[in-house]
């Protein structure tokens, strides 16, 4: 749906994720936004409930004072979570084709603004791959 490149940071990857979260087109049904434990973060899930997107953030096994788990009950046990959860395998593979498909695991431009143009070439790249597949004639 939407690719940017962040200062390589935690903090800026969340902010990115709500920037991206925020040009999204308002819609009639419920938005959910699935991620991985490092987006566990108290600030992050307020944003998106701010937004009203369900946050399916995966959880640590074990809480602590470290690691709290901000989500709240509905949202931990709504039926979507799982589902969710497994969609993150693919946008995983989406970054494991950026980086050894397209060549980004160790970009040869610098400035955020170049990489930033790669990246998204990169993303553009594996969507016509993937239209491809999908368009392509059954045989």
């Amino acid at each position: 749906m939407a690719a940017c490149v962040t200062q390589s940071s935690s903090r800026a990857e969340r902010e990115a994720a709500l920037a991206m979260v925020d040009e999204l087109p308002v819609r009639a049904e419920i938005i959910t936004l699935g991620a991985d434990k490092g987006y566990q973060e108290e600030h992050f899930i307020a944003g998106l409930r701010q937004r009203q997107v369900v946050p399916h953030v995966a959880e640590y096994a074990v809480q602590s004072k470290q690691w709290p788990n901000w989500l709240r009950a509905t949202e931990r046990n709504d039926p979507g979570f799982e589902p969710s959860q497994k969609k993150r395998k693919q946008v995983e593979q989406v970054f494991s084709w950026i980086k050894h498909g397209a060549g980004l695991r160790q970009t040869k431009v610098r400035g955020r603004r170049r990489v930033d143009w790669m990246f998204r070439l990169a993303a553009a790249a594996l969507n016509l791959l993937r239209m491809q597949r999908v368009l392509a004639p059954a045989v």
